[in-house]
């Protein structure tokens, strides 16, 4: 207990998040210009907006006090779903960590096959995944001419 708060108050821990980050944002905006000669400056909107969400996560933070408490174990997800979580967050860890190496289509495919083989056949998930990773580059690519990171044989 801290100041009369329990610290197992999800609500209270999700409004410090986010004011912590309304916070840094707002921090950073002040180093972009206000206002220029022609109107606004590009420090107007981040600024208003981090200002705004300062506001509502104390608001958020006031309210998780006195309203009920919500306590982590109620809303962290259990067994299978949990699973679908770690993995998501697994394959775009291993996505971030190969993509320099291997490209982006056999890394899309390994975090994609990662997903998709806890719900499907392994051959159907390696199928749906590298079909969608050749056409996700195709399209990005040739049809979009957005070049995204590529291996030694170009894909």
């Amino acid at each position: 207990m801290i100041g009369g708060v329990k610290l197992r108050n999800a609500g209270v821990w999700a409004g410090a998040l986010l004011l912590g980050f309304a916070g840094f944002i707002f921090w950073q905006s002040l180093s972009f210009d206000y206002y220029t000669v022609r109107g606004p400056g590009p420090g107007f909107l981040p600024l208003w907006l981090s200002g705004v969400l300062i506001v509502i996560s104390l608001v958020y933070i006031w309210e998780a006090i006195k309203k009920e408490v919500i306590v982590f174990k109620q809303i962290l997800p259990k067994g299978r779903a949990l699973g679908n979580i770690l993995s998501m967050l697994g394959s775009i860890i291993i996505f971030m960590i190969v993509i320099s190496y291997a490209g982006f289509v056999v890394s899309a495919v390994i975090l994609l096959f990662i997903v998709l083989v806890r719900e499907f056949k392994w051959y159907s998930a390696l199928g749906i995944s590298v079909v969608t990773s050749i056409i996700v580059f195709l399209v990005f690519n040739s049809l979009l001419g957005i070049p995204l990171p590529v291996n030694a044989l170009g894909w």
